[in-house]
């Protein structure tokens, strides 16, 4: 489907299926698109759970 696989923008970690991820990314202008997974993928920044929950430096 895509070249490669969805990873975290933060750490580089590989993103597994049923795996909580947080996306970033701006609201759609558009509604009613249904390829959600190619939209995220092609518009957002995935970013793995130890991500979100690490204390910034």
């Amino acid at each position: 489907m895509w070249p490669e696989k969805p990873s975290c923008s933060r750490c580089g970690k590989e993103i597994h299926p049923e795996e909580m991820v947080y996306v970033q990314m701006r609201y759609p202008k558009r509604k009613g698109f249904t390829e959600i997974k190619a939209y995220l993928h092609n518009e957002g920044k995935f970013i793995c759970e130890g991500c979100i929950n690490r204390e910034p430096d």
